[in-house]
C-alpha cells in the first residue's frame, strides 16, 4: 500500500525511507546502519516507557484515554514502562557509542550518518511525555504568570490558581524565574496560543527545543572546520549523544536554545563580524543567564590575537556595553528590566551530593564533625571555596591562554564553572561542551570521560523522577527496578560487550599486544 495515502505522516515515512537508503558505506565494514536503527529502537522504547512513568499534568486529558491508564494505574503496564525506559535509553547509550566506532575514521561522508541518527534518534523522543525532568511545565507556569501580567523576577507560581495542575514540581512555588527575558516571552506566546493546555504547551516547546538542536549541530559543525576539526566528528560528540537528545528533546529544556545561540554568536565572532556575534549571544544570555560567560570571550575575539591590553579591554567595554543596550531595550517589553540579573547573583542554594564539591565536602564535614567541630558550617564555607576556585580560573583563561584558542579558552572556563559549583544537573554539563568539542577531544583520557560524563547521568536519569501512582504494586520498588536495569546494561557495556568494552580497555589491549609481538 502506498505511503502517499496517509497524507503528511505518508511524507514524513517516505523522507525517513530516502535518508536511511542514502546511507553510504564509510568504509570497510563500517556502514553505520545498523548502530542507528538500534538507536531508533531505543527511542521509541522510550516513548513507550514514558507513557507509563513520564510526568502528566493533572489537567491533562490524557489521564482519562483508555490507551494511558493501564500503562499508568496497573502493574503489567507500569512495570512494562519502567523496563522499557531504562532499557531503551541504555539501548540509544550503546547506538550512540557505537556509531562513533563505525565512523571511527572521520571525513568526507561522516556527517551524513550522523545527521541522520540525529533525527532518527531525537524526533521519537519529541513525542514522549516528558521524562528525566518536568521543569517544562515550570515554563508553562511561568507564561500563564506572564499572559496574567505577573513579572516571575519577582512572582512565583503558587500565585497562579490551580497552580499544581499543570504539573509542576512543588519546589517552584515560590522561585523566582532562573531564565532570561526573551525565554519568558516565548512562554507568555506559547501559553496565549495554547491557552495554558499543558500537553500542546509541551509540544510547543518541544518544536523550540528542535529548532534549539538544529542550530546547535549546524554552528558547532561550521566552528569546528575553523579551528581544524572534523565537524561530523563534533557533532556526534555534541549533539548526537544520548544526554542532549533526552535532556533537550525529551525534557525540553531550554538548554537547546542557549546552547544553539551561544554557539552560533561565537562562530560569527570567530568569523570576525563580532556585532553579529555579540547580537547572538545576547539571545542565548535572554533564553539562560549563565552563558554570559560567553561574552568576555567574544571581546578577545573582535580584539584579534597579538590585541594590546587597551585594545582588549577596549572590545570587553564595547561587548558589554551593546549586549547591555539591547537588554536595555528589550527589557522595557512586558516591564521585565534586568530582573534576570538575580540568576547570576543569586543562584540556587543548596548542593547536590554527587558534584566534586559535595562529595569532598561531606568527607569535609564528616572528619571536621568526628573531632567535635561544627561539620555542616565547615562543609558550607568548603562548598563556597571551590565554587569560587571555577570562578577564578574562568576569570584566568579570560585573562591569559594561546591568543589562537580564544574558544578553547571559553571551553574550559565555562567547564570549570560548571565542575566546581555546588550543584550539577545533568544537562549542565552540556553547555560547555560543544566549545571543547569544537576544537577537539582527543582519543584519550579525554573522550573516555565524555563516556564516563554521559553514561553516569543516562543511568542516573533513567530511574530519577519516575512518576509511579503510590497504589501501583511493581516487582521492585521503581527507582530500584530502572537503577537495576540501567547498571546491569552499564555492566554488559563494559565487561561483556565485545564491541563497547574496547573502548574501556583497547588502549591496555594494545599495550598488551605490542609485549606481546616484542617477546
Amino acid at each position: 500500500m502506498s505511503t502517499t495515502r496517509f497524507g503528511l505522516l505518508g511524507r514524513v515515512i517516505e523522507w525517513l525511507k530516502s535518508l536511511w537508503t542514502a546511507l553510504p558505506p564509510v568504509g570497510v565494514n563500517q556502514a553505520p546502519h545498523w548502530a542507528i536503527g538500534q538507536g531508533l529502537v531505543g527511542s521509541l522504547l522510550m516513548v513507550y516507557g514514558s507513557f507509563g512513568v513520564g510526568r502528566l499534568a493533572d489537567a491533562s486529558p490524557l489521564n482519562r484515554n483508555p490507551f494511558f491508564i493501564p500503562l499508568r494505574t496497573e502493574t503489567w503496564g507500569v512495570t512494562s514502562c519502567i523496563l522499557a525506559l531504562a532499557f531503551g535509553a541504555m539501548l540509544l547509550t550503546r547506538s550512540w557509542l557505537r556509531l562513533g566506532q563505525r565512523l571511527r575514521y572521520w571525513g568526507p561522508g561522516t556527517i551524513r550518518p550522523v545527521s541522520v541518527a540525529v533525527v532518527l534518534w531525537g524526533l521519537p523522543l519529541a513525542f514522549t511525555v516528558p521524562i528525566y525532568s518536568r521543569d517544562v511545565y515550570a515554563y508553562v507556569g511561568q507564561g500563564k504568570l506572564m499572559a496574567a501580567g505577573f513579572n516571575p523576577y519577582t512572582t512565583g507560581i503558587s500565585t497562579i490558581n490551580n497552580w499544581l495542575e499543570l504539573g509542576t514540581d512543588p519546589s517552584w512555588a515560590t522561585t523566582r524565574t532562573p531564565y532570561g527575558p526573551y525565554f519568558l516571552w516565548l512562554e507568555r506566546w506559547i501559553v496565549q496560543l495554547t491557552g495554558g493546555q499543558p500537553d500542546t504547551s509541551v509540544m510547543l516547546f518541544r518544536v523550540l527545543a528542535l529548532v534549539g538542536v538544529a542550530l546547535t549541530a549546524y554552528y558547532a559543525y561550521r566552528l569546528s572546520a575553523l579551528h581544524g576539526v572534523d565537524g561530523a566528528r563534533s557533532v556526534w560528540l555534541t549533539v548526537a549523544n544520548p544526554l542532549f537528545l533526552i535532556s533537550c528533546i525529551a525534557s525540553a529544556h531550554n538548554e537547546a536554545l542557549m546552547i544553539g545561540f551561544a554557539v552560533a554568536g561565537v562562530y560569527y565572532a570567530a568569523r570576525g563580524n563580532w556585532f553579529l556575534g555579540i547580537v547572538l549571544t545576547t539571545v542565548s544570555i535572554g533564553i539562560k543567564p549563565i552563558t554570559a560567560v560567553v561574552l568576555p570571550f567574544i571581546g578577545l575575539l573582535w580584539a584579534g590575537p597579538g590585541a594590546s591590553w587597551l585594545r582588549r579591554f577596549l572590545c570587553w567595554a564595547g561587548t558589554g556595553l551593546i549586549s547591555l543596550s539591547i537588554f536595555a531595550l528589550s527589557g522595557l517589553v512586558y516591564g521585565l528590566g534586568f530582573g534576570w540579573v538575580n540568576a547570576i547573583v543569586d543562584p540556587t542554594p543548596g548542593f547536590i551530593a554527587y558534584t566534586p564539591s559535595g562529595f569532598a565536602s561531606g568527607l569535609v564535614a564528616t572528619l571536621t564533625s568526628t573531632v567535635g567541630l561544627d561539620g555542616g558550617s565547615i562543609a558550607d564555607g568548603f562548598r563556597t571555596v571551590v565554587k569560587w576556585i571555577g570562578v577564578g580560573l574562568a576569570v584566568w583563561f579570560i585573562l591569559r591562554g594561546d591568543e589562537r584558542k580564544v574558544v578553547r579558552r571559553l571551553g574550559l572556563a565555562f567547564m570549570f564553572i560548571v565542575v566546581l559549583g555546588p550543584i550539577i544537573q545533568p544537562w549542565y554539563v552540556l553547555w560547555f561542551i560543544p566549545f571543547l568539542a569544537v576544537t577537539g577531544i582527543r582519543d584519550n583520557w579525554e573522550i573516555k570521560l565524555w563516556y564516563l560524563t554521559v553514561v553516569f547521568f543516562v543511568v542516573f536519569g533513567a530511574q530519577d523522577q519516575l512518576y509511579v501512582f503510590s497504589f501501583v504494586n511493581t516487582p521492585l520498588a521503581p527507582e530500584s527496578l530502572a537503577g537495576l536495569v540501567a547498571v546491569g546494561f552499564l555492566a554488559y557495556l563494559v565487561l561483556i560487550d565485545p564491541k563497547t568494552r574496547r573502548l574501556v580497555f583497547e588502549r591496555a589491549v594494545r599495550r598488551q599486544d605490542l609485549a606481546a609481538r616484542s617477546s
